[in-house]
């Protein structure tokens, strides 16, 4: 039977330590449980808000004013299809910590998600932002997702192309119709890895791009470069209390992007080069942490009790746990509004904002 709560404050169940009490918490162990408890808060008109790990979520200091649904459902299965060839389809309970599960995986011989290692979270958060690092994303591996849609009252099976992948974005983001349940995801039978696809980890590995390693060697440099960045939850390292990457890689359109060319040779000279990734659509990526460090905001940057990482200009920390979620919008509010003035792009946060807004 769920457990059901009053008055629970959520900073506790955020990896930012922020946020005020929840008016109701319930916490869900069954994919049962999670759905009656979503679809009783539902009938009575009680706002709701579905809660994972924690990691991608900026509360309000207010808190939220109806009910907080915890997912702890538990839950793996390997199983095989004629429609996957060579591959093992992995099936996970939304409540199955992500970084363990990858861990499994690799350790089974199960490629195609060792370079989202050390990532916090749920697994039943990684469609719904495409979770990715190192050159992989989710929607590569993830072939269906099972959800409580809460329009019909129904329980349906999303698959691939329903999904809407796109860059840190689905069909499941910037709505509540959606309760993941459980995810599965078609993963090749190898020893060594998928092909190393970011310039960052091949180097890390002594290999070029394009190139397979074996997947316990994808593994351990994906969590050394990660815990380099402070991207390893770990109670010891303050930088750790942060909710991840703070905002996404700009993707800029041709008129975006002469701007912004134009903007770095008169700030930086006319032979200043930055950071640019062509993507399939003819736009192009560039760097929010290389915006962030040349618009003058350098690591270990402070604005009362919270500041940028002293590891990685893209994540916002709570280091000592005195800031409140105000504390935290503004710094980075200062940060967004520094880089627009400097160099005319606007930076989008990636946490998911429950009560307020940047």
């Amino acid at each position: 039977m769920a457990v059901h709560c009053e008055n629970v404050k959520l900073a506790a169940y955020t990896t930012l330590r922020l946020g005020g009490p929840a008016r109701r918490f319930v916490e869900a162990a069954t994919e049962d449980e999670l759905i009656e408890a979503v679809r009783r808060a539902d009938e009575e008109g009680q706002p709701v808000l579905v809660l994972g790990g924690g990691s991608n979520l900026v509360v309000s200091d207010e808190g939220f004013p109806g009910t907080v649904v915890h997912v702890a459902s538990r839950g793996v299965a390997y199983r095989t299809d004629r429609d996957h060839p060579g591959k093992v389809l992995v099936t996970a309970q939304a409540g199955e910590e992500w970084d363990p599960l990858v861990a499994r995986c690799v350790s089974d011989g199960l490629a195609g998600v060792e370079c989202l290692s050390g990532i916090p979270g749920l697994v039943g958060g990684t469609p719904i932002q495409n979770v990715g690092a190192y050159g992989q994303e989710v929607a590569q591996t993830i072939v269906a997702v099972r959800a409580y849609d809460r329009r019909t009252g129904r329980v349906v099976t999303v698959d691939h192309d329903a999904c809407g992948f796109t860059y840190r974005n689905s069909v499941f983001k910037g709505t509540d119709r959606y309760v993941v349940l459980e995810v599965t995801f078609a993963l090749e039978e190898a020893e060594e890895s998928t092909p190393i696809a970011y310039a960052e980890l091949a180097r890390a590995l002594g290999v070029r791009p394009g190139e397979r390693v074996p997947l316990r060697d994808a593994r351990k440099a994906v969590l050394e470069l990660r815990r380099g960045k402070g991207m390893v939850l770990d109670p010891a390292d303050p930088d750790t209390r942060s909710a991840g990457s703070f905002f996404t890689n700009p993707i800029l359109d041709a008129d975006q992007l002469a701007e912004l060319e134009r903007r770095v040779a008169e700030r930086l000279g006319p032979e200043a080069t930055f950071p640019r990734y062509p993507e399939s659509d003819g736009r192009t990526k560039t760097s929010a942490a290389w915006l962030i460090d040349k618009a003058g905001f350098s690591k270990g940057h402070a604005l009362g009790p919270v500041r940028i990482s002293t590891k990685h200009t893209l994540a916002l920390t709570n280091p000592d746990g005195t800031g409140t979620t105000a504390d935290l919008l503004a710094l980075a509010r200062q940060v967004r509004d520094g880089v627009r003035a400097a160099f005319g792009v606007e930076l989008v946060n990636e946490p998911v904002m429950v009560g307020v807004s940047l």
